[in-house]
């Protein structure tokens, strides 16, 4: 898993919790990394799903909020970081369906190595179809992205997810409908 993930993971633990939580997070895991992590090195995925699990038993907070609340937090960063991407699409709807044939295009000529999970949809018109499935189970960090963007584009939508296992990938799907 990129770096990037894991900084990012760190600046919503600071800003959410605190800087001693990040160091806790960090004694009480052991990571192979030693806690160190650039935005551009790749990582054992487990020290961070460890990072979540002990945060969670720390904070009584469920593993799935926190995973959704990261990512919120990615989604404000993308955001920030690639205005163009946000821009160019113009609605939560739009920007979803690049996902996999652009912005994923785009992070592999930044990250050739990125472990990416793959999108596919159904625009069914009254209702937005999104598949996720990935190795990792991180379907409520893609809830959170939804959510966030929907927030960014000023749109208000009923999310329903249904998650599954199948081939040894993590799968979900996302039903989005404009909410009344």
């Amino acid at each position: 898993m990129k770096g990037l993930i894991f900084t990012e993971f760190f600046e919503m633990v600071e800003s959410v919790f605190s800087a001693d939580m990040v160091d806790t997070l960090i004694d009480n895991t052991k990571p192979a990394s030693l806690g160190a992590y650039t935005t551009v090195g790749s990582y054992d995925f487990n020290e961070l799903a460890n990072m979540v699990v002990e945060l969670s038993r720390i904070t009584g907070a469920p593993m799935e909020d926190l995973l959704t609340a990261f990512g919120k937090h990615l989604g404000v960063q993308f955001a920030s970081k690639f205005p163009a991407f946000f821009a160019d699409a113009g609605s939560t709807i739009a920007l979803l369906k690049q996902v996999d044939e652009h912005i994923h295009v785009e992070v592999r000529k930044l990250y050739p190595d990125a472990e990416l999970p793959k999108f596919s949809y159904e625009d069914k018109g009254d209702a937005f179809e999104l598949y996720y499935s990935s190795q990792r189970p991180l379907a409520d960090v893609a809830l959170g992205l939804i959510e966030q963007t929907s927030v960014h584009y000023n749109e208000n939508f009923t999310i329903n997810m249904k998650k599954w296992d199948e081939n040894n990938k993590h799968c979900c799907k996302f039903t989005i409908q404009k909410a009344a």
